[in-house]
């Protein structure tokens, strides 16, 4: 069985990697305006593995080989690239990216209730079930109102958000097999942007036909550059390094560091504004989040009491 633990470098990358993911939302919302959904996931991949494929080549690390590695590789493209990315490209055009990334923030939850069925060393504990508790009551806080009683639009753009969220906790499962693999971060990365871009070529071809569109604007190109070097490549190689190190609900906590620089982005670049309950909902999200991945002190107390009584 693995033990996993996140160190100060764990830490450092999570942080950095909240940054980068959290400005993704700002660039997918100006891209959209001017490019269609699928062709925007498909130039962000292909640029990913793009740059990725010249860095292996730079540093003479050898591409990934065997038939059941990239079989793997094309799992993780579909549920870590293909569907999430597809959904929340159009999430983000639907609804404020502020609340996309909110809402973004249940990956952890998803990820331990998977992770406590699919594997045997991330386990639901009493902290864990408390957390996930609070962060269900801050999902409904956030989304409730529109879920319940809201018809319009917005309502598809934050139901396929909480869409990309479980895919995106399931591929955080699905990913831990490739440290069994012996492969380098850099590699998974590379196999899993390739096989998403393969898939997502003849896709966004036949529904988006790229040929008949306009020209992009300048702002549009620089920010599928942005998305597919910065926060898919970049983003990737610490993604990886993360998950092997420190797990599956370790990697997924991300999602809780980025709204904060979502919502920084969005309301100082694109001028957009959270609702008292969104705020409200986030902190029950966040709390949540906390009381998952750190042991309550009157638990620990209990424990230590526990332990003391039946050594004497």
């Amino acid at each position: 069985m693995q033990k996993f633990s996140i160190g100060p470098l764990e830490w450092a990358l999570l942080i950095g990697l909240s940054i980068i993911w959290g400005g993704s939302y700002l660039f997918m919302k100006v891209a959209v305006a001017s490019v269609p959904v699928l062709t925007i996931v498909f130039a962000r991949v292909a640029l990913g593995a793009f740059a990725l494929a010249l860095v292996i080549l730079l540093i003479r690390t050898h591409f990934p080989k065997g038939v059941g590695v990239w079989r793997s590789f094309l799992g993780m493209g579909i549920i870590n690239n293909v569907i999430p990315m597809s959904l929340i490209v159009y999430g983000t055009s639907k609804i404020d990216a502020g609340l996309a990334s909110i809402i973004n923030a249940m990956t952890p939850l998803f990820a331990i209730i998977i992770a406590h069925f699919a594997t045997t060393d991330e386990r639901f504990t009493a902290n864990r079930l408390i957390g996930v508790a609070l962060g269900v009551c801050g999902v409904i806080v956030l989304i409730g109102p529109s879920f319940l009683f809201n018809t319009e639009i917005n309502l598809w753009g934050e139901l396929a958000c909480l869409a990309a969220t479980l895919s995106y906790a399931s591929a955080s499962i699905f990913g831990r097999r490739f440290a069994r693999m012996k492969l380098q971060p850099i590699q998974i990365a590379f196999g899993q942007t390739a096989s998403a871009s393969l898939v997502l070529l003849p896709i966004s071809f036949v529904i988006d036909k790229p040929w008949t569109l306009v020209m992009p604007t300048e702002e549009a190109i620089l920010s599928i550059a942005a998305l597919g070097i910065l926060c898919t490549a970049i983003g990737y190689l610490m993604y990886f390094r993360v998950l092997n190190n420190s797990g599956a609900v370790a990697v997924a906590l991300v999602t809780l560091l980025i709204p904060p620089s979502a919502l920084v982005l969005g309301i100082f670049v694109l001028g957009e504004t959270l609702s008292l309950t969104d705020l409200i909902g986030m902190g029950l999200i966040g709390i949540g989040l906390v009381i998952v991945n750190f042991k309550l002190k009157s638990a620990h107390t209990i424990s230590e009491r526990n332990t003391a009584t039946t050594s004497s």
